[in-house]
């Protein structure tokens, strides 16, 4: 407002502002140029009492600078994907700026920089008496170093916020600009301008300037402002654009030169004629800083008038935040992302987002675990044989790599694009915000069932409990009814009878791995502790992709409704726990949870926990702690032998066969195939590369697609998992190589042999029962003589002991059988009537049986043994000598050896 409008009372307050203000500058500018005389000479007045008080020290911290995020190129470049920024801002050094920006600066903004001790006193006078005196508009005559002063304590206070409403108090207080608040707050400027002058260079207070400054919207610092409203260094800054963009310091929202069209900011205008002039208020100040530049001999009269003729000409480079930039790379960008969000989030400060803070503001140059080739390769056969969108059902694909011993991430690849723009997901179903690859809390979704891929853990409990790989057992299809070790210790009980998806049948654990037999697994799960299984897995890493542990599930309403907890999570349900289905793998697990676990067991045991980050470094090199990978001996290395001895198998005629890459490098690997064909795996990996696959439906419930059923344009859906696994392993085999796996120890073959109950005289039912429980295959095997009654059980075939899951035949009873007796000593008139009373017939040999002396001999052996079953009519031949000692016709002394004699 103009002076004449003013009221009486706001002309008093003015004049009395102005006495303040005056008194105060006059302290602090004396203290500027004479500090000793200011202390001790005007100790004594109120003035220098409030600038004693006023602080002297300014902490300059870091700026909030952006995050970079990149990918290594074989020939060692550095692949920006991304940035991330709450401010775009860039730091540059004082040669890395384009003189005409530091002339430009000084010029316009503060002509005596290089002169004063940090406050321009004509300026700050010119300002106080337009402020308090003529009531003008409120002009600048803050000097460069106070304007960085005021940036710095804006930046301090915002990077010290720990909430929102902390950052918009601290931004408050640091823009105080009315009444005292407003007096205070320049005066602490003042007094932090002086000291700073003490303690910097101009030229380092003039590069600070330039790197903090606001240039419109998001855009922070010389750097950021000349890439984005010029598309170039702040380095090669010509004239004119240096001009433009130092006029937006003035004033960011009305110089800004991003808004052609924005009249209400102050970007368009109109000429004399009224003809619309974009970037008027721009070109209008850019102007008169190049008068400026002119006036005080920066350039020459030449250079100005060229500028002055210059368009404002922006080249307007919008800055990303974002994966959106990283192509296919971009859903391994924001699991990178999420990786650092919860990496250096503080969970003990629920109200303050670290790792936000971090990733927006830490201006952290990340440096990333992928490897470009082999993402191109996953992705180049995703894109070939998965379509991004199929009408009949909605359908998913990925596939993650990654490296044994390290965890390092090498591929992530998906059939979608990426967007994080909702009106983008909406209208087109071939973007997705969502990561198949990784867990839920990492931008993924809740999983999806790794079918028979989960087996391999299984077969490593099968190990660890000291079972064997040719270990035979039942591994026919049948009811199983009981399950031991549950996690709570107790057994499993009810009726499972899985179906087999064709009728190989597997009687020990290499063939049920090669060939995936359920009902194999099934049966070797029923012998092992079913919470082993489950501990075998953990071990490896392996937990829900929704964050819960194997076996939980969260808890529902009968009516669909989630059921909560008091702080307002959903409730996990009591009673869930570890099934036998999942041995078949019923478990929702991510595709990243799968290709770490098989690393493990490539890496002879060792777990390795999967990161996506090499190093984290500042934009000066300082090194920045990164989240790490920790490994740790999941099982022992005989027992990971054994496990890829079995699992190689699959590729040497098994179910993984399709997959063979021709490379000459050994795999191991498993397939999997959930009910119904809803998802299919091909998980697998060299010594060097793992890699899972999978390609399956994204939505559950009556929308789902058997993928047997279908097919896309190159290839059946069941099979594009064989098409895309080979095409990224090749790869892999071909840039990483691989040695053989380690052959297992020869105990790992061992056979193990259980005794075969003794079933004579059971019914054939209860014989079958216990012969089944001891982990035999019962078979009936008829009807035989014998003297037990009829049905009774008479024997079996073998008998003894044998493998568990060998056959074993059960024999029952005719009741026509008979037992030959045991006539050893007899003669042969007393064995002969014992034999015919048996019903068998009587033959003798040896000795004199034909004629002689009958009675002087007894039997000495007999065949068949005594207690054999027989028919009746049966011969039993018996065998007479001449005993030694004794009995009739012996005459008393030593007797002749004769045929037949057994001592």
């Amino acid at each position: 407002m103009s002076a004449q409008n003013r009221s009486l009372s706001g002309a008093a307050s003015g004049a009395l502002g102005f006495i303040g203000m005056s008194a105060l500058v006059g302290v602090l500018v004396t203290a500027a140029v004479t500090p000793a005389i200011a202390v001790t000479g005007m100790a004594a007045s109120n003035g220098i009492t409030m600038f004693e008080n006023l602080p002297s020290y300014l902490d300059i911290k870091d700026t909030a600078e952006k995050t970079d995020i990149y990918a290594t190129a074989a020939d060692g470049s550095q692949i920006k994907l991304a940035s991330f920024f709450a401010e775009n801002r860039e730091e540059v050094s004082f040669d890395r700026i384009s003189q005409f920006v530091k002339d430009a600066a000084v010029a316009g903004e503060d002509p005596r920089f290089y002169e004063h001790g940090g406050i321009d006193v004509q300026g700050t006078t010119r300002a106080v008496l337009n402020e308090f005196v003529i009531g003008g508009d409120t002009q600048g005559g803050s000097s460069i170093t106070q304007q960085y002063v005021k940036n710095v304590l804006i930046n301090n206070g915002v990077r010290d916020a720990k909430t929102d409403e902390e950052r918009d108090a601290a931004y408050d207080a640091a823009t105080a600009s009315e009444g005292q608040e407003g007096i205070s707050r320049k005066l602490k400027e003042m007094k932090l301008a002086i000291a700073l002058e003490k303690k910097y260079t101009k030229d380092d207070i003039l590069k600070g300037y330039l790197n903090i400054a606001g240039f419109g919207g998001r855009v922070y610092g010389i750097q950021a402002a000349a890439q984005y409203y010029f598309n170039k260094s702040a380095a090669d800054l010509a004239l004119p654009e240096a001009a433009s963009l130092i006029a937006m310091v003035n004033n960011p929202s009305k110089f800004r030169i991003d808004l052609p069209d924005d009249a209400e900011n102050g970007a368009a205008s109109v000429d004399k004629a009224g003809n619309p002039t974009p970037y008027a208020a721009n070109k209008e100040r850019r102007d008169y800083i190049l008068g400026k530049m002119l006036e005080y001999g920066k350039i020459t009269q030449e250079d100005h008038d060229a500028a002055v003729a210059t368009p404002v000409t922006p080249s307007i480079q919008e800055p990303s935040t974002g994966c959106q930039t990283a192509g296919s790379s971009a859903y391994f960008c924001d699991y990178v992302k999420n990786v650092i969000l919860h990496y250096y989030d503080d969970p003990s400060t629920p109200d303050v987002d670290e790792g936000r803070k971090m990733l927006e503001e830490g201006g952290l140059q990340v440096h990333t675990t992928l490897d470009p080739d082999l993402q191109a390769a996953a992705q180049n056969a995703i894109d070939t044989y998965v379509p991004y969108v199929d009408e009949r059902f909605d359908v998913g694909s990925s596939a993650v790599s990654v490296q044994p011993g390290t965890g390092r991430i090498l591929a992530m690849a998906q059939n979608k694009h990426y967007s994080q723009e909702q009106d983008v997901l909406n209208a087109d179903r071939s973007y997705s915000a969502i990561n198949f690859s990784t867990d839920f809390d990492y931008g993924g979704s809740s999983g999806f069932q790794p079918g028979s891929t989960f087996k391999v853990f299984t077969l490593g409990e099968w190990l660890k409990e000291g079972h064997s790989l040719l270990e035979s057992f039942n591994g026919n299809r049948r009811t199983f009814t009981s399950f031991p070790g549950l996690c709570d210790g107790s057994t499993w009980t009810g009726s499972y009878n899985p179906l087999n998806d064709d009728a190989t049948r597997a009687n020990n654990a290499v063939d049920a791995t090669k060939y995936s037999v359920n009902s194999s697994f099934i049966a070797m799960a029923q012998q092992l502790k079913l919470c082993g299984v489950k501990e075998t897995a953990e071990a490896f890493g392996v937990k829900r992709a929704d964050g819960l542990e194997l076996g939980k599930r969260f808890a529902w309403n009968d009516d669909g409704t989630p059921i909560l907890n008091p702080d307002g999570s959903q409730a996990v349900d009591p009673k869930s726990t570890f099934q036998p289905s999942a041995v078949l793998g019923t478990e929702e697990v991510s595709p990243l949870t799968m290709a770490t676990a098989f690393a493990g067991i490539a890496n002879d045991g060792l777990y390795c926990s999967p990161t996506p980050i090499d190093s984290i470094t500042k934009l000066d090199g300082t090194p920045v702690d990164p989240p790490k990978s920790t490994c740790s001996q999941a099982v022992t290395p005989e027992i990971a032998h054994a496990m890829q001895y079995a699992m190689k198998q699959t590729f040497a005629g098994g179910t993984a066969s399709p997959s063979n890459t021709g490379t000459g490098i050994e795999h191991i690997g498993k397939t999997g195939t959930t009910d119904n064909a809803f998802d299919t795996w091909m998980n697998g990996a060299s010594k060097t590369v793992a890699t899972a696959v999978w390609v399956g439906n994204l939505t559950g419930g009556e929308n789902r697609t058997s993928l047997r059923k279908v097919s896309f344009p190159e290839v059946g859906a069941s099979n594009a998992r064989h098409e895309i696994w080979p095409a990224i392993m090749t790869i892999a085999d071909n840039k990483y190589g691989g040695g053989d796996f380690t052959a297992p120890d020869q105990s790992a073959f061992k056979q193990v042999l259980v005794d075969i109950p003794q079933v004579a005289g059971l019914t054939f039912d209860q014989a079958k029962q216990a012969i089944e429980a001891a982990g035999f295959v019962a078979e009936d095997g008829g009807a035989q003589d014998s003297a037990l009654p009829a049905g009774q059980v008479s024997g079996t075939d073998p008998a003894g002991q044998a493998g568990r899951g060998t056959t074993i035949r059960i024999f029952t009873s005719n009741g026509q059988g008979t037992t030959v007796p045991d006539v050893t000593g007899l003669t042969q008139q007393q064995a002969k009537a014992a034999i015919e009373a048996a019903g068998l017939r009587f033959q003798a040999a040896g000795g004199n049986g034909g004629g002689g002396n009958p009675n002087g001999q007894v039997a000495s052996s007999q065949t068949p043994a005594a207690g054999s079953g027989a028919k009746r009519g049966d011969t039993v031949t018996v065998t007479f000598g001449i005993p030694s000692t004794g009995g009739p016709g012996n005459g008393g002394g030593g007797g002749n050896d004769g045929p037949g004699d057994d001592d």
